[in-house]
């Protein structure tokens, strides 16, 4: 990533700030992109920390002129984009017909037209260099819903099926822009302290929970090695989709009676903060962390078996030919 110009969408704040962290430590120049001007302030000041060059450029991913206009704009300052990370998104926690309208529309708009409109313009700037990478940040919960987030969930999952469609059109066209997706664990991020939330608990994520360091490291390691159509990270992640897969029905009964309970604390209140409509670290810094670190993992084996695949293989054939031997020479 040294010298590579690296635009983030919801760079001020949870994975999207520990991607920025990782990216300046490389020696990326990152252009932020997210609603917040104390967060991206500080997103900012711990890219040029790590070593990289760190611009901010306000936006609302909804809004696909505001998106434009922020590229034109980091094109102009850090140079021709080279790679493309959307990961911007807001939540609701609430039975969906405790959801208004308005605010179903808005999630919606955010967490998945925002990944189409920012696609849009990455694609708008790389194919005619006929080269780029674009890096999807996904869920679990694209393929396997929970309760309490309808729309966040649907989201997750159109944005799987919009990539896969482009993905295919790039292919036709022996493209030499890339486009991979990276589906995620639950993480320990401000989401559960800044997402919309209608129930009488504080919202927390669906355990084992991973710190943003985690999804980063993947998310970085996608945007180099975007040959891949889509990595998964924490055991979890591939139990869900592999089980979806399998056993769906038992998956919906299983989640009827352990989905609400399992994303709720019994401690502490919800926060009453939302960023919904307006950005929760306009004039606070939340930075990457929630308030769930001393349950939070700091690494994931599956995530570094899946980035050393070959020496996985290597390690099992060799395993299974010691075995082999031990068996003959008895």
């Amino acid at each position: 990533m040294k010298d590579k110009v690296v635009v983030v969408t919801g760079a001020s704040g949870g994975v999207g700030r520990a991607v920025v962290r990782q990216l300046g430590a490389e020696g990326a120049k990152v252009a932020l992109i997210a609603r917040g001007e104390a967060g991206l302030a500080g997103a900012a000041v711990d890219v040029g920390a790590e070593g990289g060059t760190g611009k901010t450029f306000a936006a609302d991913v909804s809004d696909y002129d505001q998106v434009r206009q922020a590229a034109q704009r980091a094109e102009a300052e850090l140079g021709p984009i080279d790679v493309w990370i959307n990961i911007a998104f807001t939540t609701v926690f609430a039975p969906f017909l405790e959801i208004t309208p308005e605010e179903y529309e808005r999630e919606t708009k955010v967490t998945y037209l925002g990944y189409v409109w920012g696609t849009r313009v990455a694609l708008e700037l790389m194919k005619p260099r006929d080269k780029g990478v674009i890096v999807q940040a996904g869920s679990a919960l694209a393929y396997r819903s929970i309760p309490l987030q309808s729309a966040y969930c649907g989201a997750k999952h159109a944005i799987v099926g919009f990539t896969e469609s482009v993905r295919t059109e790039l292919l036709a066209e022996d493209s030499g822009v890339k486009i991979t997706v990276v589906q995620l664990p639950a993480l320990n991020t401000p989401q559960f302290d800044w997402g919309l939330n209608r129930m009488r608990r504080h919202a927390q994520p669906v355990p084992p929970i991973y710190q943003p360091e985690v999804a980063a490291d993947a998310l970085v390691y996608a945007a180099e090695h975007p040959e891949r159509k889509e990595y998964w990270v924490g055991g979890m992640t591939a139990a869900t989709i592999m089980g979806q897969r399998a056993v769906p029905a038992l998956l919906d009964r299983y989640l009827a009676r352990t989905g609400v309970k399992s994303q709720l604390t019994g401690d502490k209140a919800p926060t009453g903060i939302s960023n919904l409509w307006e950005p929760a670290d306009e004039d606070k810094d939340y930075g990457a962390h929630g308030g769930f670190d001393r349950r939070s993992r700091g690494r994931s084996l599956q995530l570094w078996m899946s980035q050393h695949r070959r020496l996985v293989s290597l390690a099992g054939l060799g395993l299974a030919a010691v075995a082999g031997f031990g068996l003959r020479r008895r």
